[in-house]
Formats: C-alpha cells, sequence, structure tokens
C-alpha cells in the first residue's frame, strides 16, 4: 500500500523559503525504525508523523538522525497538510499529542497560531569552547531544558556569524540560539540557529526556538507581542506572542510537494 507523503515550507508565504517539513499522515502505528528511515530518507530538518486518536492526531517529529522532544515548524506544517487535504475540517482545531503534552494549531485568516510550552532559560556562565564554536563573545549567555542562547551586541554580528560547527556538536546541548535586537522596525529581534548534534548544522527557522526568544525577548522590551525574523539563507517571520507559562507561535506555509512513498511500512 502506498502512503502519502507531503513536504512544506514553513513560516513563509512563499515557495522555496522558510522551513521545509515533510508530512507523513498515518492510518496505522509504524515501527520506530521505519520512520527514522523514512525521515532520513527525507532528509529535512524535521518530518512530522501523524496517526489519528480519538481527540486528534499523536505526533511526532523526527530528523534525519534521531527524534525530538518539540518542533515549531514541523507542527505547523502537519497541521497545515490537516486542513488541505480535508482531513480537519476548515474551521476546527488542530490537536497534538507530543512528547512535549498537548500542542494545538487554529487558523487565523491566511496564518496558523500554534500554543507551545513556554521554555525559558536561566543564565549560565560562558565556555572557552563556546566562544571557539562561535567566534564571537556573548552579551548574554542563558540556558534552557534544549539549548543555549546567546545574545549578541546587534543584528549584524548574528548575521556575520560563521560557526564551527564540529565545536558547536560537542556542547551537551540540542542546539545553539543566537539572537539580537533587530535593525529592522518591520520587526523586535533576529536570530540563528545551530544544532549539528541533532543533524542540522543550521536550521532555517526554528518554532522551538521562539518558544525561548520570546519570554527572552518579552522582559527586555516590555511587550507581548513580537514580531520576529529567523535570518538563515531561507529566512522565515514568526508571529510571537507570550501568555504566562505558553507561547503563541504565528506562521504560514505553502506546500512544495505531494506524493506516495512506494516501499511498504513495518
Amino acid at each position: 500500500m502506498e502512503q502519502p507523503i507531503y513536504q512544506v515550507d514553513a513560516f513563509t508565504d512563499r515557495p522555496f523559503a522558510g522551513n521545509p517539513a515533510a508530512v507523513c499522515p498515518l492510518d496505522a502505528p509504524r515501527s520506530d525504525v521505519w520512520m527514522q528511515s523514512v525521515a532520513a530518507e527525507m532528509n529535512l530538518a524535521e518530518t512530522a508523523f501523524l496517526l489519528p486518536q480519538d481527540d486528534g492526531w499523536n505526533l511526532r517529529w523526527l530528523t534525519p538522525v534521531l527524534e525530538v522532544d518539540l518542533c515549531g515548524h514541523a507542527t505547523l506544517a502537519a497541521a497545515h497538510i490537516l486542513w488541505e487535504t480535508g482531513r480537519l475540517a476548515p474551521d476546527a482545531q488542530a490537536r497534538f499529542t507530543s512528547r512535549s503534552g498537548m500542542l494545538t494549531a487554529d487558523r487565523r485568516g491566511d496564518w496558523i497560531e500554534l500554543d507551545f510550552p513556554a521554555e525559558r532559560e536561566t543564565r549560565t556562565e560562558a565556555s572557552l569552547m563556546l566562544f571557539a564554536a562561535l567566534g564571537a563573545r556573548p552579551r548574554y549567555l542563558g540556558k534552557n531544558r534544549f539549548d543555549l542562547i546567546v545574545e549578541l551586541d546587534d543584528e549584524a554580528a548574528v548575521r556575520a556569524l560563521k560557526p564551527d560547527f564540529a565545536q558547536i556538536a560537542l556542547l551537551p546541548v540540542r542546539g545553539v540560539i543566537v539572537t539580537a535586537r533587530s535593525d529592522n522596525s518591520e520587526y523586535d529581534f533576529v536570530s540563528r540557529f545551530f544544532a549539528p548534534q541533532c543533524g542540522i548544522p543550521e536550521d532555517p527557522v526554528t518554532g522551538s526556538a521562539h518558544c525561548c526568544l520570546g519570554p527572552f525577548w518579552s522582559a527586555r522590551l516590555n511587550k507581548t507581542e513580537l514580531s520576529a525574523f529567523q535570518a538563515s539563507p531561507r529566512g522565515g517571520h514568526v508571529k510571537v506572542t507570550v501568555k504566562d507559562d505558553r507561547v503563541l507561535l504565528g506562521g504560514q506555509a505553502v506546500t512544495t510537494l505531494r506524493g506516495n512513498l512506494t516501499v511498504a511500512a513495518s
């Protein structure tokens, strides 16, 4: 039996920008080995696997090399496909059980709004290994359960970074978020995200990183609604609203590929 699969560019309103994710809607459970093989075959930052259940869908995210606990762009892509393919009514909420608890997605006109947990950071001490990896000295360094967050002096410093991915891969974290205030009045802050530990040297647009970036910049800018740009080569726009222990992430999505896996599922 053929298995439908889709590719979606998330956090963008045009093809070949934002962050591409694969979405694989399943009709029955599949083995972890099969799902990891599919994610490796797709070779994207994440592949989302959806399995229907009574109150929505079970959602899992796999990189080409491992399963992760939280992923924003592939969740946005999954919700987009549920609505686009008619698996979910246009005005219905997408509800996902995941390794990070219950997550939801709602349509807001041309945008999709994700309800995710806030992942606040606490200050930590810098290391010589981090300096060597980034080639820059942080203005501030924090850490949450996933990542390091590094604030630099300005947007130009963020954009100019040429990190040593081999050194970053040695750090005991999922990835490194680098951020600064934006020079563009359209955005409050910019960021980049590096996760070679997960098989992703630089992620184009990282929803889960904004679960940390939202509270971080909300406290510094004294505002709860923020506009963000992830300054990767593909680039992407994320709307961020901070609400207590939750973060609402707004983004758009475009389907770029529809197909079928012709290999037998296991």
